[in-house]
Protein backbone atom coordinates (compact mmCIF):
# COMPACT_ATOMS: atom_id res chain seq x y z
CA UNK A 1 0.00 0.00 0.00
CA UNK A 2 1.38 3.61 -1.09
CA UNK A 3 1.92 5.67 2.03
CA UNK A 4 0.78 9.49 1.89
CA UNK A 5 2.86 12.45 2.46
CA UNK A 6 1.95 15.45 4.36
CA UNK A 7 4.44 17.34 2.28
CA UNK A 8 1.85 18.06 0.02
CA UNK A 9 0.43 21.00 -2.59
CA UNK A 10 -2.72 21.47 -2.30
CA UNK A 11 -5.86 23.90 -3.96
CA UNK A 12 -7.40 25.27 -0.84
CA UNK A 13 -10.16 26.85 -2.03
CA UNK A 14 -13.96 24.46 -2.17
CA UNK A 15 -13.73 22.15 -5.39
CA UNK A 16 -16.12 22.98 -8.37
CA UNK A 17 -17.34 19.68 -8.71
CA UNK A 18 -16.24 16.32 -6.22
CA UNK A 19 -17.24 12.73 -6.35
CA UNK A 20 -17.28 10.75 -2.81
CA UNK A 21 -17.32 6.59 -2.82
CA UNK A 22 -18.27 6.35 -6.06
CA UNK A 23 -18.97 2.89 -7.88
CA UNK A 24 -20.30 0.97 -10.65
CA UNK A 25 -20.61 -2.49 -11.33
CA UNK A 26 -21.35 -4.19 -14.59
CA UNK A 27 -22.41 -7.49 -13.49
CA UNK A 28 -19.93 -9.26 -12.04
CA UNK A 29 -17.31 -6.49 -13.29
CA UNK A 30 -16.88 -3.65 -10.64
CA UNK A 31 -16.04 -0.59 -13.21
CA UNK A 32 -15.40 1.68 -9.97
CA UNK A 33 -15.21 0.83 -6.58
CA UNK A 34 -15.07 3.96 -3.99
CA UNK A 35 -13.85 6.13 -6.20
CA UNK A 36 -13.36 9.80 -4.62
CA UNK A 37 -12.48 12.22 -7.33
CA UNK A 38 -12.37 16.21 -7.31
CA UNK A 39 -11.25 19.36 -9.35
CA UNK A 40 -11.21 22.87 -8.56
CA UNK A 41 -11.45 25.99 -10.17
CA UNK A 42 -8.57 27.48 -12.84
CA UNK A 43 -7.27 23.29 -12.79
CA UNK A 44 -6.48 20.65 -15.05
CA UNK A 45 -6.73 17.44 -13.67
CA UNK A 46 -5.28 14.58 -15.50
CA UNK A 47 -7.60 11.38 -15.64
CA UNK A 48 -5.21 8.48 -16.44
CA UNK A 49 -5.07 4.63 -16.87
CA UNK A 50 -4.56 1.65 -18.23
CA UNK A 51 -7.67 0.58 -20.62
CA UNK A 52 -10.50 -1.16 -18.10
CA UNK A 53 -9.25 1.38 -15.75
CA UNK A 54 -12.77 3.02 -14.93
CA UNK A 55 -11.97 6.26 -16.52
CA UNK A 56 -14.61 6.24 -19.18
CA UNK A 57 -16.82 5.62 -16.87
CA UNK A 58 -16.36 7.77 -14.33
CA UNK A 59 -16.34 10.47 -17.10
CA UNK A 60 -20.10 8.87 -18.13
CA UNK A 61 -20.82 9.67 -14.62
CA UNK A 62 -20.01 13.13 -14.16
CA UNK A 63 -21.34 13.86 -17.62
CA UNK A 64 -24.78 12.39 -16.53
CA UNK A 65 -24.48 9.55 -19.56
CA UNK A 66 -24.73 6.09 -16.90
CA UNK A 67 -25.74 6.18 -13.29
CA UNK A 68 -23.37 5.25 -10.74
CA UNK A 69 -24.72 2.34 -8.58
CA UNK A 70 -23.42 4.35 -5.08
CA UNK A 71 -21.63 7.65 -4.05
CA UNK A 72 -22.40 11.29 -3.65
CA UNK A 73 -21.77 14.05 -6.28
CA UNK A 74 -21.10 17.93 -5.27
CA UNK A 75 -20.69 20.95 -7.26
CA UNK A 76 -19.60 23.85 -5.27
CA UNK A 77 -19.70 22.26 -2.43
CA UNK A 78 -23.72 21.54 -2.62
CA UNK A 79 -24.78 18.02 -2.81
CA UNK A 80 -26.18 17.42 -6.07
CA UNK A 81 -28.19 14.58 -8.57
CA UNK A 82 -26.54 13.65 -11.82
CA UNK A 83 -28.76 11.11 -13.54
CA UNK A 84 -28.49 12.81 -17.00
CA UNK A 85 -26.76 14.65 -19.33
CA UNK A 86 -29.34 17.50 -18.86
CA UNK A 87 -28.46 17.58 -15.61
CA UNK A 88 -24.84 18.07 -16.21
CA UNK A 89 -25.39 20.62 -17.96
CA UNK A 90 -27.45 22.47 -15.96
CA UNK A 91 -24.96 22.05 -13.70
CA UNK A 92 -22.46 23.68 -15.66
CA UNK A 93 -20.65 20.62 -16.78
CA UNK A 94 -19.51 20.28 -20.33
CA UNK A 95 -17.70 17.09 -21.90
CA UNK A 96 -16.14 16.81 -25.37
CA UNK A 97 -15.90 13.22 -26.04
CA UNK A 98 -13.38 11.68 -28.25
CA UNK A 99 -15.69 11.58 -31.34
CA UNK A 100 -16.10 15.38 -31.43
CA UNK A 101 -19.92 14.65 -32.74
CA UNK A 102 -19.22 17.32 -35.35
CA UNK A 103 -20.95 17.61 -39.03
CA UNK A 104 -18.95 17.27 -41.14
CA UNK A 105 -21.14 19.11 -44.08
CA UNK A 106 -21.62 22.16 -41.80
CA UNK A 107 -19.81 25.21 -41.46
CA UNK A 108 -18.05 26.46 -38.61
CA UNK A 109 -20.98 28.27 -37.40
CA UNK A 110 -23.46 26.27 -37.83
CA UNK A 111 -21.34 23.73 -35.74
CA UNK A 112 -20.68 26.15 -33.32
CA UNK A 113 -24.75 26.75 -32.70
CA UNK A 114 -26.40 23.05 -33.51
CA UNK A 115 -29.19 23.39 -31.05
CA UNK A 116 -28.91 26.53 -29.72
CA UNK A 117 -29.24 28.80 -33.01
CA UNK A 118 -30.32 32.75 -32.96
CA UNK A 119 -33.08 33.69 -34.72
CA UNK A 120 -33.79 37.27 -36.08
CA UNK A 121 -36.20 39.92 -34.27
CA UNK A 122 -39.30 41.46 -35.76
CA UNK A 123 -40.95 39.60 -38.86
CA UNK A 124 -37.74 37.41 -39.11
CA UNK A 125 -38.62 35.43 -35.20
CA UNK A 126 -41.89 34.98 -36.93
CA UNK A 127 -40.64 33.00 -39.92
CA UNK A 128 -38.36 31.60 -37.52
CA UNK A 129 -35.36 33.17 -40.00
CA UNK A 130 -31.96 32.51 -38.33
CA UNK A 131 -29.62 35.33 -37.78
CA UNK A 132 -26.53 34.24 -39.43
CA UNK A 133 -25.02 37.64 -38.95
CA UNK A 134 -25.04 37.86 -35.12
CA UNK A 135 -23.68 34.11 -35.10
CA UNK A 136 -21.24 34.45 -37.26
CA UNK A 137 -19.69 37.56 -35.33
CA UNK A 138 -20.17 35.46 -31.77
CA UNK A 139 -18.45 32.66 -33.49
CA UNK A 140 -15.63 34.66 -34.43
CA UNK A 141 -15.50 36.66 -31.39
CA UNK A 142 -15.86 33.28 -29.05
CA UNK A 143 -12.81 31.71 -31.06
CA UNK A 144 -10.47 34.54 -31.11
CA UNK A 145 -11.19 34.51 -27.19
CA UNK A 146 -9.43 31.19 -27.19
CA UNK A 147 -6.79 32.35 -28.99
CA UNK A 148 -7.90 29.88 -31.97
CA UNK A 149 -5.64 31.62 -34.71
CA UNK A 150 -5.65 28.62 -36.88
CA UNK A 151 -9.30 29.08 -38.42
CA UNK A 152 -9.50 32.10 -40.09
CA UNK A 153 -13.13 31.38 -41.96
CA UNK A 154 -15.78 30.07 -40.00
CA UNK A 155 -18.05 29.74 -42.78
CA UNK A 156 -15.67 26.92 -44.04
CA UNK A 157 -17.04 22.75 -43.42
CA UNK A 158 -15.81 21.77 -40.55
CA UNK A 159 -14.94 18.14 -42.81
CA UNK A 160 -11.95 20.41 -44.37
CA UNK A 161 -10.45 21.20 -41.27
CA UNK A 162 -7.52 19.52 -39.47
CA UNK A 163 -7.85 17.31 -36.59
CA UNK A 164 -6.52 20.41 -34.07
CA UNK A 165 -9.01 22.57 -35.61
CA UNK A 166 -11.64 20.50 -35.20
CA UNK A 167 -10.93 20.08 -31.84
CA UNK A 168 -11.13 23.29 -31.33
CA UNK A 169 -14.77 23.91 -32.73
CA UNK A 170 -16.03 21.56 -30.45
CA UNK A 171 -14.39 22.85 -27.46
CA UNK A 172 -15.67 26.27 -28.21
CA UNK A 173 -19.22 24.66 -29.30
CA UNK A 174 -18.77 23.33 -25.28
CA UNK A 175 -18.12 26.89 -23.94
CA UNK A 176 -21.47 28.47 -25.47
CA UNK A 177 -23.21 27.37 -22.35
CA UNK A 178 -20.87 28.93 -20.51
CA UNK A 179 -19.61 25.96 -18.07
CA UNK A 180 -17.98 25.79 -15.10
CA UNK A 181 -16.33 22.46 -15.91
CA UNK A 182 -14.93 20.83 -19.06
CA UNK A 183 -14.35 17.27 -19.46
CA UNK A 184 -12.22 15.78 -22.44
CA UNK A 185 -11.88 12.79 -23.71
CA UNK A 186 -8.59 12.05 -25.47
CA UNK A 187 -8.05 15.54 -27.05
CA UNK A 188 -4.84 14.75 -28.87
CA UNK A 189 -5.64 11.41 -30.30
CA UNK A 190 -4.46 10.77 -33.09
CA UNK A 191 -3.32 14.28 -33.77
CA UNK A 192 0.13 15.79 -35.31
CA UNK A 193 2.71 17.45 -33.42
CA UNK A 194 1.46 20.98 -34.41
CA UNK A 195 -1.92 20.03 -34.09
CA UNK A 196 -1.39 18.68 -30.87
CA UNK A 197 0.41 21.90 -29.58
CA UNK A 198 -2.75 23.69 -30.76
CA UNK A 199 -4.90 21.62 -28.59
CA UNK A 200 -2.68 21.55 -25.28
CA UNK A 201 -2.65 25.63 -25.68
CA UNK A 202 -6.32 25.52 -25.59
CA UNK A 203 -6.92 23.79 -22.36
CA UNK A 204 -3.95 26.00 -20.91
CA UNK A 205 -6.37 28.85 -22.03
CA UNK A 206 -9.54 27.01 -20.39
CA UNK A 207 -7.88 26.92 -17.13
CA UNK A 208 -6.58 30.66 -17.37
CA UNK A 209 -10.44 31.32 -17.58
CA UNK A 210 -10.80 29.93 -14.27
CA UNK A 211 -12.58 26.68 -15.45
CA UNK A 212 -12.13 23.51 -13.82
CA UNK A 213 -10.58 21.05 -16.68
CA UNK A 214 -10.39 17.09 -16.70
CA UNK A 215 -8.50 15.38 -19.43
CA UNK A 216 -8.47 12.14 -20.40
CA UNK A 217 -5.31 11.23 -22.05
CA UNK A 218 -2.72 8.24 -22.72
CA UNK A 219 -0.16 10.53 -23.37
CA UNK A 220 2.40 11.17 -20.53
CA UNK A 221 4.10 13.82 -22.40
CA UNK A 222 1.02 16.21 -22.88
CA UNK A 223 -0.16 15.39 -19.17
CA UNK A 224 2.64 16.55 -17.80
CA UNK A 225 2.76 19.59 -20.69
CA UNK A 226 -0.88 20.73 -19.35
CA UNK A 227 -1.93 18.99 -16.05
CA UNK A 228 -2.23 20.41 -12.54
CA UNK A 229 -2.77 16.93 -10.90
CA UNK A 230 -2.50 13.58 -12.25
CA UNK A 231 -5.31 11.44 -11.49
CA UNK A 232 -4.43 7.62 -11.37
CA UNK A 233 -7.21 4.51 -11.51
CA UNK A 234 -6.55 1.44 -11.27
CA UNK A 235 -9.26 -1.42 -11.53
CA UNK A 236 -11.37 0.78 -10.92
CA UNK A 237 -9.72 2.55 -8.00
CA UNK A 238 -7.86 5.49 -7.15
CA UNK A 239 -4.43 4.36 -7.10
CA UNK A 240 -2.81 7.96 -6.84
CA UNK A 241 -3.45 11.38 -6.80
CA UNK A 242 -0.29 13.38 -7.97
CA UNK A 243 0.85 17.00 -8.27
CA UNK A 244 3.03 17.21 -11.10
CA UNK A 245 5.32 19.29 -9.48
CA UNK A 246 8.55 17.31 -8.53
CA UNK A 247 6.72 13.91 -9.52
CA UNK A 248 8.49 11.31 -12.30
CA UNK A 249 7.04 9.62 -15.17
CA UNK A 250 7.99 6.31 -13.52
CA UNK A 251 6.00 7.06 -10.55
CA UNK A 252 2.94 7.77 -12.29
CA UNK A 253 3.65 4.79 -14.72
CA UNK A 254 4.57 2.50 -11.57
CA UNK A 255 0.98 3.87 -10.03
CA UNK A 256 -1.08 3.10 -13.91
CA UNK A 257 0.65 -0.69 -13.95
CA UNK A 258 1.21 -1.26 -9.85
CA UNK A 259 4.58 -2.33 -10.10
CA UNK A 260 7.44 -0.85 -7.76
CA UNK A 261 10.22 1.20 -9.11
CA UNK A 262 11.39 2.34 -5.80
CA UNK A 263 11.72 5.79 -6.19
CA UNK A 264 9.09 6.73 -3.51
CA UNK A 265 6.06 7.17 -5.38
CA UNK A 266 4.32 8.10 -2.38
CA UNK A 267 6.83 11.23 -1.48
CA UNK A 268 4.77 12.94 -4.13
CA UNK A 269 1.31 11.93 -3.89
CA UNK A 270 -1.69 14.16 -2.72
CA UNK A 271 -3.06 14.27 0.25
CA UNK A 272 -7.37 14.66 0.23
Amino acid sequence: MTPVSTDIHVTSSEPLLSLKCVSKSFGANQALSGVDFDVNAGEVVALVGDNGAGKSTLIKAISGVQLCDEGEFFFRGKPVKITSPQDATALGIATVYQDLALCDNLDVVANLYLGREEFATGLGRAAYQLDETAMEKSSLGLLDSLAVTTIKDVRVHVGSLSGGQRQAVAIARSLLGEPSVVLLDEPTAALGVSQTEQVLNLVHTLRERGLGVVVISHNLENVFAVADRIFVLRLGRRAAVFDVRGVSREDVVSAITGAEFGVGLGSHEVSE
